[in-house]
């Protein structure tokens, strides 16, 4: 990103801040985003879609007492700032009152930040470079035996800058850059035709996956779904969650332990802070400092400085995710977990949150089933996060004494959270894709509904 890019963004902010006092806010923050992105798509060894984006957005946010209003501008160059900030104010003189928002004082802030290497420093690849490297993966795919043909592949790269302001003295930005690659094929023909995918993707290219070993992954994923089987039901039975799909276990604890969903009492986990919620040794991360984390940031949505944060140890929950305003409700102390958007107050998120690694190896894990169920997808969004109730269709593969015994499919899983947390076993292969992960995961004492 380049320093005229941020001296905008930074010129921009002092700008919207100004007009937020001119227009008579009490107090204001502004968040500035820029940057640019090029995505390509190919399918039978022709390129199908080319994307480009560039471009500045603004979210401007005025308080009123204890109201509050957000504006967002597309273009803050060539607006006028002065009419977004009077437009801000008088909505929220009309919005309701809320005693728990308001900025952070100045002494919690953070001033200063270490380097998280969110940038690639090596350029963004042109869109010819991204589409050989898509061609690349759909010939990897189309190569493995029994693949029929290529859904599509792609590749993208991105750079974008936040610049987040208030007028509590804040002032802040950093650089991140985005890489990915990605296939899809269809195995089989006719009735038996089965689709799998492959993907991955980095804040540096040199993390990324290689092209072929993407396409081969979706290859073969496709081809081990083939000739799928409805099995017979089984009730109390182990489940264990592909690492690739493990991480939607990981998302729904987060859920479950954001601060806002906990202070309105619409979680299973509300009553849950320091009790056992996972077996011993089990470990629960969010770690917002991770260097090259898809979700780092070196401060939250309201300028103060992030950490790492064990929100479970050894099964024990330790901790919600807060911002201020949740904190404030709950009657703690905000530990950065505000996430904010061009459009929106802020609110409690998680960053680079994940399930630690276990001991036992995905292998093992499956050794030790004498029956169940191998997941590798997941179908629905049958989970409830104020009960904690749990069912998903799924496909995946069986096992049988430890062995895999051919692909299933049209089945539904079914639990409640609570008791998945604490009959869950981790494998030792995590690995970090996008936000939110997990290693390969066992759960026991699941129902399976087949025929």
């Amino acid at each position: 990103m380049s320093d005229d890019m941020l001296q905008k963004m930074q010129t921009l902010a002092a700008q919207a801040l100004e007009a937020a006092r001119k227009a008579g806010a009490e107090a204001a923050d502004v968040l500035v985003t820029g940057g640019e992105s090029v995505e390509v798509d190919v399918r039978e060894g022709a390129l199908e879609h080319l994307e480009r984006s560039d471009g500045m957005s603004l979210g401007l946010r005025v308080l009123m007492g204890q109201r509050q209003a957000v504006v967002s501008v597309g273009d803050p160059e060539h607006m006028n700032l002065l009419d977004a900030a009077e437009r801000a104010v008088a909505m929220a003189r009309a919005a309701p009152e809320d005693p728990h928002i308001g900025l952070a004082d100045a002494s919690m802030l953070a001033r200063e930040w270490p380097d998280l290497d969110l940038e690639d420093t090596g350029g963004l690849p042109d869109a010819e470079t991204l589409k050989e490297r898509a061609l690349a993966a759909e010939e990897a795919a189309l190569a493995v035996k029994g693949v029929a043909k290529s859904v599509g592949a792609g590749a993208s790269a991105s750079r974008g800058l936040v610049f987040l302001a208030a007028s509590n003295g804040f002032a802040g930005g950093y650089a991140r850059t985005g890489f990915g690659i990605s296939a899809a094929v269809i195995a089989g023909a006719g009735a038996d035709m089965q689709r799998d995918y492959a993907y991955d993707s980095q804040t540096h290219l040199a993390d990324l996956r290689t092209p072929e070993d993407i396409g081969r992954e979706a290859g073969e994923r496709a081809v081990q779904r083939m000739n799928p089987r409805k099995p017979e039901s089984l009730a109390g039975a182990p489940v264990i969650f592909d690492q690739r799909i493990a991480g939607s276990i990981a998302g729904h604890l987060a859920s479950a332990i954001n601060g806002r969903t906990v202070a309105r009492g619409a979680s299973f986990l509300k009553d849950s802070l320091g009790e056992r919620i996972m077996p011993e040794g089990m470990t629960v991360v969010d770690d917002a400092r991770m260097p090259r984390g898809a979700a780092s940031r070196p401060f939250d949505g309201e300028g103060l400085p992030t950490a790492r944060l064990n929100v479970v140890e050894d099964g024990v929950l330790q901790a919600w995710l807060l911002d201020l305003a949740s904190a404030r409700q709950l009657g703690l102390n905000s530990n950065a977990h505000a996430r904010r958007s061009l459009t929106a107050p802020p609110s409690p998120g998680a960053s680079n949150f994940h399930i630690a690694n276990g001991s036992a190896s995905r292998e093992e894990l499956i050794g030790s089933v004498k029956q169940g169920l191998l997941v590798t997808e997941l179908i629905g969004m049958g989970v409830n996060t104020v009960t904690g109730d749990y069912s998903r269709g799924a496909s995946g593969l069986w096992i049988e004494n430890g062995e895999i015994a051919g692909a299933v499919s049209e089945l539904t899983i079914a639990a409640n959270l609570k008791d998945m947390l604490r009959n869950i076993t981790a494998a030792d292969d995590l690995r970090f894709v996008g936000a939110t992960n997990a290693p390969t995961l066992m759960i026991e004492g699941m129902t399976i509904a087949g025929q």
